[in-house]
């Protein structure tokens, strides 16, 4: 496996603040980033606050079911839920400052118990995404016009 490797994604304005997202050779419908409506039930997708809370949600559900996998157990079933929270910095713009991740795997016998044990210690390691953002991630910004 090479040390590095690239993907891209992108998007386009369909609408004032809505965009269509290109998720590449990916086999879905389409998806929307939708800052545009404010009330929820008007939403046609999710703003970036809650694409990223999901996106860190979803990378450390599939880290901790990856590592009980490599300890040849499975989970049938895991939910989840990530609480935003979001805040006024000095200049008076939101920013994130913290995602609280609760994590719940149905575990039904106390040897799996202990497996999963063991995996709360190490599978956020495997998390691509909450490990990135804890060690924090360069952005670049360019324009092309």
């Amino acid at each position: 496996m090479p040390d590095e490797y690239k993907s891209e994604v992108g998007i386009k304005l369909e609408e004032e603040m809505i965009f269509k997202c290109d998720l590449g050779q990916i086999k879905m419908n389409n998806l929307f980033i939708d800052e545009q409506n404010k009330k929820s039930i008007d939403k046609i997708g999710p703003n970036p606050t809650k694409l990223l809370a999901l996106s860190v949600l979803g990378c450390l559900a599939a880290s901790f079911a990856f590592c009980l996998r490599k300890k040849n157990f499975s989970v049938s079933d895991i939910e989840g839920k990530a609480v935003i929270t979001s805040k006024r910095n000095e200049k008076g713009f939101w920013r994130l400052k913290k995602i609280d991740i609760k994590l719940d795997p149905k575990i039904d016998n106390p040897r799996m118990r202990k497996i999963a044990d063991q995996c709360q210690k190490i599978f956020e390691q495997f998390c691509i995404i909450s490990e990135s953002l804890r060690e924090g991630i360069e952005i670049n910004t360019n324009f092309d016009y």
